[in-house]
């Protein structure tokens, strides 16, 4: 979010009230809305009558005298409320935000209600705001408009109670993309070069650039030449950047690796001028190209029809799998021996659907499938990741020594005793530990697998816990039969089902041109493998299989069901699947990560994992709706969706718009609470979120493309899975009654409106046998059949975050 200041001017020109201007949808993204001036927009003067006043009967527009109330009645015109922007806002504050977070939320004890003055009046007649869904919006919108410099706003009621549903689909395609967005050029690369886990005694901005791309370096080389108080340090990489010492040695003066960036205009002085390609970040402190994260990024880009940020994406992953042999965990340069979970086909075929099929796509496309071969041959079927005895690959990042990138405590508890026992201080030990001083095999095995796990990018969980190197996991062999499914499916469709490969992605003994059936052959021999060694019948699951003890690991994970996203599962096993491993991982919110069973107790010695039970991450349940829905499971993808997006959703409406990493899917009132390592990124901000998180982004967009409209009706009410389901219900079974009765009716030759009669007085029994039996039932059912409700209920665990006509879509 910009912090710069908007030239025009901040205050409101004072104009006649009952001339209407509406040419500002109230709903515009924050950066039109409060960054333009609200100087020449004008307002409507809307008819209001006092609430105590006469009434009389047979007049137009007037009705009969009601009861007093809090604030004058509205009439057609949308309301408008003229705001003092710091003045409001310290009110705000000081009234609501009784514990000092700068957050307003359900735990505070605030009045939860504000008399603010309508923009019709002059600011001269107030209406009352109310509720904490109300108020906290309006605390973030004060604080956008004070960002962007505003000091007196026309502020429009729709943006407070708006829909929450669609609050938040609008704040992630209109906010939340364009403030994760990073492109790296001469315009930042001075920032984004600036490395926060530089631990070295003289960290400065420096970039590296492969050999392959000499017009980057001379072109950061000119930056840094004509910018020299930026300091930046421009270095070529060697001709093997995936050499374990080499990466090491990097060590001591850590840096940015260069992407893919696209030719533009040449400069005012004739040379030629360059610029990056943009991609989204996870979470507002990042700025690298991250992995898995982008792909997930990616499906829900595509629903805002962001394509030119997804084909950029995958054109920034083939730059990174040309220049470093592999698609980088991100690209800092201590991330050169790590890739991550490989989603590339996927992405690419998912994005080149979204082009206008012209020969530009086509060369993208082709682009892709060349880049993800080659990654497939030499990182995934290779040494060290692939085991040619079980047919099978693992995570297994290459390095040496101790893991540079975190936190220089951050292993102290595995060191010390060894440095103890060499005589050494902490630093000494690491040192000699890193350059082959001292050896010491344990340490060895401890970070080959710890360097595996955070490949895996389920860092960290028991699951793989000083096994991940000798695991084959269900996750990544349903990746690679993706790969395999995907590569032969394009080469057989799009290329005529021969792919010629280009000297520069050629892999060594490979073929220089490819075909399907080749494809199709490893993927059946994946498929095979994957039922012989992983599937278990009686469980009804796909287990990780450890290739050193030759065993399934019988860890209960959520990545069971990538088989099925995959499609390596057969449609009996994937009925085994939905029958006997789904009721273990469906909870409150969705999918948990893993078992409570299979991640035993934890206890002081033994923490909990961010990656296992209790929690739930957005790529789990995206993975899973999709496999569902491959299998026909729909029922169960819409139930599992629904859940995980009730789950954001309350969250979001109960604390101030909160959108974070991962969730304890099992918690009913503050999911976002995480106790766990690393935190849980997005949670901490003031006033007002402006990034959320990456894929949880993207999975609300996606997962609101799998539930139907009355779901969202629901959802827009914030009306719990077990209250809409029992809803839904009561109402198929009132539906069928009422169905029956006719039938009989029509049988004996009576008229319908007989039945319709006989089958209300069925309805009358039915509700007075217990459907619906509580307050929450009869809200459900007014949101199911798009009814209007207003929910005022202030408890912890309540509803008074549910806004005015949440349910109207």
């Amino acid at each position: 979010m910009t912090s710069q200041k908007s030239a025009l001017p901040t205050q409101i020109k004072q104009t006649s009230p009952r001339k209407v201007s509406l040419d500002l949808d109230p709903f515009a993204s924050p950066a039109e809305y409060y960054g333009k001036s609200h100087g020449p927009r004008k307002v409507a003067k809307s008819r209001t009558y006092s609430a105590n006043g006469p009434r009389l009967e047979g007049v137009e527009g007037v009705t009969t005298l009601r009861r007093r109330q809090s604030h004058d009645v509205q009439g057609d015109t949308p309301r408008r409320f003229l705001l003092n922007v710091e003045e409001t806002r310290k009110t705000l504050l000081a009234r609501e935000d009784t514990d000092h977070n700068i957050q307003i939320t359900i735990e505070d004890h605030g009045p939860k209600t504000l008399a603010l003055g309508t923009a019709a009046s002059g600011g001269y007649k107030r209406f009352d705001i109310r509720g904490n869904y109300m108020v906290s919006n309006l605390l973030q919108e004060l604080t956008l408009a004070k960002k962007y410099g505003r000091k007196q706003i026309v502020l429009d009621e729709a943006r407070l109670n708006e829909n929450p549903v669609n609050r938040m689909a609008r704040l992630i395609k209109d906010q939340f993309w364009p403030n994760l967005t990073r492109q790296i050029d001469g315009r930042n690369v001075f920032q984004v070069a600036r490395d926060p886990k530089d631990w070295t005694k003289e960290p400065r901005p420096r970039i590296y650039i492969p050999v392959g791309a000499p017009e980057q370096y001379e072109y950061y080389t000119r930056i840094a030449t004509k910018h020299p108080k930026m300091n930046l340090d421009v270095q070529w990489l060697s001709a093997d950047p995936s050499n374990a010492d080499y990466v090491r040695d990097l060590n001591e003066a850590p840096g940015l690796l260069a992407i893919a960036m696209e030719r533009v205009e040449d400069t005012p002085e004739g040379e030629p001028d360059f610029r990056g390609l943009p991609f989204v970040v996870p979470g507002g402190r990042f700025n690298e190209l991250y992995g898995w994260d982008s792909y997930m990024e990616t499906l829900g880009l595509l629903i805002n029809d962001r394509v030119d940020l997804c084909e950029s994406m995958v054109r920034h992953f083939c730059f990174s799998i040309q220049h470093y042999g592999k698609i980088l965990n991100a690209n800092r340069t201590y991330y050169l021996c790590r890739t991550q979970p490989c989603f590339l086909t996927d992405m690419a075929l998912r994005t080149y659907e979204r082009m206008d099929h012209s020969q530009k796509s086509h060369d993208f496309l082709r682009f892709a499938m060349l880049a993800a071969i080659k990654d497939y041959y030499n990182t995934w079927m290779a040494s060290p990741r692939y085991d040619a005895e079980s047919g099978l690959s693992c995570y297994h990042a290459d390095g040496v020594g101790v893991p540079p990138e975190t936190e220089p405590t951050h292993f102290v508890h595995v060191i010390q005793p060894f440095a103890d026992k060499h005589n050494m201080t902490f630093e000494e030990f690491v040192k000699a530990y890193n350059y082959g001083h001292v050896f010491e095999h344990e340490l060895d095995e401890y970070f080959k697998h710890d360097r595996a796990v955070r490949e895996s990018g389920h860092d960290t969980t028991y699951r793989l816990e000083k096994v991940a190197a000798d695991t084959a996991t269900v996750d990544l062999n349903s990746l690679l039969y993706k790969y395999e499914t995907d590569i032969a499916r394009t080469i057989r469709e799009r290329f005529g089902d021969h792919l010629e490969i280009l000297a520069e992605w050629h892999a060594e003994a490979k073929p220089h041109v490819e075909t399907s059936a080749v494809w199709e052959r490893r993927a059946r021999k994946r498929r095979k493998i994957m039922e012989s060694l992983m599937w278990d019948e009686k469980e009804g699951m796909f287990f990780d299989y450890n290739i050193k003890t030759k065993e399934q690991t019988g860890y209960e994970s959520a990545t069971t069901f990538w088989a099925m996203w995959a499609g390596v599962a057969t449609p009996q096993q994937a009925a085994a699947m939905v029958e006997k491993a789904l009721p273990r991982f469906e909870v409150a919110g969705g999918l948990v990560s893993g078992t409570e069973r299979s991640r035993r107790r934890v206890a002081l010695h033994k923490p909990n994992r961010q990656w296992d039970y209790p929690y739930g991450w957005a790529p789990q349940q995206i993975l899973a709706w999709t496999g569902f829905q491959r299998y026909g499971y729909v029922e169960e993808a819409k139930r599992l969706a629904y859940r995980w997006l009730y789950m954001v959703t309350k969250a979001f409406v109960d604390f101030n718009g909160v959108v974070v990493e991962k969730y304890d899917v099992t918690k009913k009132t503050d999911p976002h609470r995480v106790t766990a390592e690393y935190g849980n990124q997005g949670s901490q901000f003031e006033g007002v979120a402006t990034e959320g998180f990456g894929w949880v982004n993207a999975s609300y967009v996606y997962g609101l493309n799998i539930i139907d409209a009355r779901m969202r009706r629901a959802l827009g009410a914030i009306t719990d899975w077990e209250t809409f389901s029992r809803m839904t219900e009561a109402s198929a079974a009132l539906g069928e009654q009422r169905g029956r009765l006719l039938d009989r009716m029509q049988e004996h030759g009576q008229e319908e409106e007989h039945g319709i009669a006989a089958a209300a007085v069925a309805v009358h029994h039915t509700h007075h046998e217990g459907v619906p039996h509580s307050h929450e039932d009869a809200l459900a059912h007014k949101a199911v059949h798009g009814q209007e409700e207003r929910v005022e209920h202030h408890g912890p665990d309540g509803w008074a975050h549910a806004p005015k006509n949440a349910v109207s879509v």
